[in-house]
């Protein structure tokens, strides 16, 4: 597999200029054998007309590196964000069979023209593409007006790297109402906060990345941990007693189909979640308790706190949400 970084796709931002005259490399040092990565150098300037003919020539030997790849191997062109550097790949690997990841509504990440921008290239990618999946009915339902044949394939999990169930903190006074994941504009803090004042005993443990600005002042139940692992990850996600999806409801989230879901539900946790995207799908599900508010956060805490999973039916999840499962059931695999 040859993977690329992706580079910035909006005008810049200053932590983008970290990446300026960083030149095409390969960063394999922890990698495995069959895996290499480059990270293209490129301005943050995408969205101008004509960029591309700045960037390109930034790009000259990442795309050698790409045709040399293509040539000595069976190649399967895979996108999953896009960009001009991605177009132009399409164009140079017509014989490839390619495929567009459609994960997120990119352009909802952005403001002004670079939201234009991306919606534009987003939209030539879906046209020239061989195929598209989409992670949620959101997404499915954005492109079918342009193309017939997009496949829904949610998101879905490793159940190799999954650590043995064990729920033996279930009976501790103590609960730990826990979240691992990104801390960004879509975080919902008010529903978080309000969370930590109804269960005044309990914590509210989140662990992850800030990537936006926080809240003054915080209930001293809420537990701030750094980023770690994958697999750190979910052996912390052990140690909770709740499973916590607390997102805002709107256009960047409306397309969402989070992989913690998957997680915390193959770990045999019961999850709480805001009501946005695909989430509003699983509502019904087993051990999904969905929220509308602030208002009804004691009451959805309290019912999670009961659930106990039957390991049956944690086995049975597992088995029909690995990868494996997902991609076996998609038809342009």
């Amino acid at each position: 597999m040859l993977w690329l970084d992706p580079y910035p796709t909006r005008f810049p931002k200053l932590s983008d200029f970290r990446r300026l005259g960083v030149q095409p490399s390969q960063e394999n040092c922890n990698n495995p054998p069959w895996l290499s990565v480059i990270r293209p150098a490129a301005l943050p300037i995408e969205p101008l007309p004509g960029a591309v003919f700045v960037n390109a020539l930034l790009w000259r030997s990442v795309l050698q590196t790409i045709e040399v790849f293509a040539r000595q191997n069976t190649c399967h062109l895979v996108v999953g964000k896009p960009s001009v550097l991605a177009l132009i790949v399409l164009k140079r690997l017509k014989m490839a069979r390619s495929i567009y990841d459609a994960m997120d509504d990119f352009s909802a990440f952005y403001t002004g023209f670079s939201r234009w921008a991306m919606r534009r290239r987003e939209e030539q990618l879906v046209r020239s593409v061989g195929g598209v999946l989409a992670s949620s009915m959101a997404i499915h339902q954005r492109w079918s007006d342009i193309r017939a044949d997009i496949q829904l394939v949610h998101n879905g999990l490793d159940a190799d790297v999954l650590p043995e169930l064990s729920r033996s903190v279930a009976a501790r006074e103590r609960k730990v109402l826990g979240y691992v994941g990104t801390i960004a504009t879509w975080f919902d803090w008010d529903w978080v906060i309000a969370l930590a004042k109804a269960r005044p005993t309990d914590v509210v443990r989140l662990i992850g990345p800030v990537r936006a600005p926080t809240p003054v002042w915080l209930p001293k139940n809420i537990e701030r941990l750094p980023s770690c692992s994958h697999q750190d990850a979910l052996h912390a996600m052990q140690g909770f007693d709740v499973g916590l999806i607390p997102f805002k409801r709107n256009d960047l989230t409306a397309s969402v189909d989070p992989i913690k879901y998957y997680e915390y539900r193959a770990l045999g946790l019961p999850v709480i979640s805001t009501d946005f995207g695909e989430m509003s799908f699983h509502g019904g599900e087993e051990g999904v308790f969905l929220s509308r508010g602030v208002h009804d956060v004691r009451g959805m805490v309290q019912s999670a706190i009961r659930y106990r999973a039957k390991i049956e039916s944690v086995q049975k999840f597992i088995a029909e949400n690995t990868w494996e499962a997902r991609f076996a059931a998609a038809k342009i695999i």
